[in-house]
């Protein structure tokens, strides 16, 4: 994670956002900032966004740093905001810890900041709208055990340290091992810093230190994507477990390269989380939690009206229709 904070003027990051509407136009302008924009499940929260901006009337500004794991990126884009003095912020924070002050800034200077995907350790928020990740951590390790009986070898490639919605999944999932499938050895969370190749080696190491590893958990779509790419390239038997699922991982699932996936739902939660600013801007007080759901993908279960309402929400039409 860089440890020189970006300054940069309004002029410079103006080409960076992404809005609608025409500037001065008299609705209320909200920014909306992501970890990133390029794997689909930030695409879905964005479309869930523009969904309540206009339902509220709110222009919706996004923007997000080009990597994931970039907290001193995130912060110039919050500061920028604040300096524009928006009415609301809707932020997914990089790090727990990193974004504190900035947040509190704008806090403080009368912006509503509500806080989605991550949490982040201070109060001075308005709400927080996630995954209950904790749970979709057991979720995932009640699926690994139950496919291996209760006995094997397991590994989990994570995302990054500080970033709270993995950092739970993966407490959730060690827990739920412990607790409930003693007879499997856990070896450990090894990290991707949101690098779908250093997935793929995290992997193939952990395969090559224990030739008998008989699955993998990994806690989102980057961890997923190099985690099956490393167990198709070795040809090896080990069961993998994924979370947030794309059109590519669905397919693999289907194809019987993963077992299932564990998702979200990024739309409800980019909508919920926008919301939650346009009910203050309305006078009215949101929830101060709101847990937005998970579920267990299965090939089983996969074609359900259900499932395909999760996880083809129909996203193109608002973010390619505006608001």
């Amino acid at each position: 994670m860089p440890s020189r904070r970006e300054f940069l003027s309004l002029s410079a990051f103006s080409a960076a956002w992404v809005g609608c509407g025409k500037p001065g136009d008299g609705r209320p302008v909200v920014g909306v900032v992501p970890k990133g924009t390029n794997h689909i499940f930030w695409q879905t929260i964005h479309a869930g966004a523009r969904k309540a901006g206009s339902e509220y009337g709110m222009e919706i500004l996004w923007n997000a740093p080009q990597l994931e794991i970039d907290a001193s990126r995130q912060i110039a884009i919050v500061e920028n905001l604040i300096a524009r003095r928006v009415q609301g912020i809707v932020l997914a924070p990089v790090d727990e810890e990193a974004l504190v002050g900035v947040v509190e800034r704008a806090s403080g200077q009368g912006i509503p900041v509500s806080i989605f995907d991550s949490g982040i350790k201070t109060d001075k928020i308005l709400s927080f709208v996630a995954t209950d990740n904790y749970q979709a951590g057991r979720m995932g390790a009640r699926r690994m055990g139950e496919i291996l009986q209760g006995k094997g070898k397991v590994g989990v490639i994570g995302f990054m340290p500080g970033s709270a919605s993995t950092m739970q999944r993966e407490q959730g999932f060690l827990d739920e091992m412990k607790e409930s499938f003693g007879g499997i050895e856990v070896l450990g969370v090894r990290f991707n810093m949101a690098d779908r190749a250093k997935a793929l080696a995290e992997a193939e190491n952990l395969m090559t230190a224990h030739p008998d590893l008989a699955g993998l958990f990994a806690d989102n779509e980057s961890s997923t994507d190099g985690t099956v790419r490393a167990v198709q390239q070795r040809g090896a038997n080990v069961k993998v477990v994924g979370f947030d699922a794309s059109e590519e991982l669905l397919a693999a699932m289907k194809a019987g390269k993963i077992d299932s996936i564990v998702v979200q739902d990024p739309f409800k939660m980019g909508y919920l989380a926008t919301k939650a600013v346009g009910e203050q801007l309305a006078g009215r007080t949101p929830d101060r939690q709101i847990d937005s759901g998970a579920y267990l993908i299965t090939p089983e279960n996969v074609d359900t009206p259900e499932m395909q309402a999760v996880l083809h929400p129909g996203i193109a039409a608002w973010l390619e229709g505006g608001q």
